[in-house]
């Protein structure tokens, strides 16, 4: 195994379930089930429950007067590999997600000195989950958004569950993970950190 095989990694999760702690969440449970994922891989790192913070609503780095955002943007430069974790609500993303990505959009005024946007070289992944269809809408939308902001995405970089429609049963309930769902969570473990890897050791071009 090469050496781009084993380099340590950083990720950071970020859980924008509508619930505070200490309230069970199946975003979370996911996003914990992805890190686990993971750290098969070489990569450690954190989870962060967003609602429990308080980010301010914006499109700047930094909006002063006790804003969260600062310190977890800090936490994703660090990083390796983002992985953005969402509810689905009423056929969509959750609020606090659309929170997450309007603050990262501030990154496309934050430049290296040689014109890249400092979150170029990092990979990003999504896990979703709710009680209907919509998955496949919610990821696309979700990866659009984390590439018009500087991320790249591997091959299938979602995982994802979501129960009958009129159902009410919740991820965090079922007896044991569904194997479909495990499987896409460790394929999107394995291909998110090969790409990390391989960004890291040969990043994108200066821009012109």
């Amino acid at each position: 195994m090469n050496t781009t095989e084993t380099t340590p990694l950083r990720a950071v999760a970020l859980v924008c379930t509508l619930s505070p702690s200490p309230a069970r969440s199946s975003s979370q449970l996911l996003a914990e089930q992805t890190m686990e994922a993971l750290s098969e891989h070489g990569v450690t790192g954190t989870v962060i429950r967003v609602v429990d913070h308080d980010v301010r609503t914006g499109v700047a780095t930094d909006l002063g007067d006790g804003d969260a955002w600062p310190e977890i943007r800090n936490t994703i430069l660090e990083s390796d590999i983002l992985v953005l974790a969402t509810p689905i609500w009423l056929g969509h993303p959750a609020s606090v997600t659309q929170r997450v990505l309007e603050r990262l959009n501030a990154e496309m005024g934050e430049t290296d000195d040689e014109g890249r946007m400092l979150t170029y070289g990092k990979a990003a992944a999504v896990c979703v989950v709710g009680n209907e269809d919509g998955a496949h809408k919610v990821s696309a939308d979700l990866f659009q958004g984390l590439n018009d902001v500087g991320f790249s995405l591997a091959p299938n970089a979602v995982t994802y569950w979501v129960g009958e429609a009129m159902h009410k049963t919740d991820y965090q309930d079922l007896d044991e993970t569904p194997k479909a769902t495990a499987d896409a969570t460790a394929a999107l473990a394995a291909n998110t950190a090969h790409l990390a890897r391989r960004l890291k050791s040969a990043p994108y071009p200066p821009a012109s």
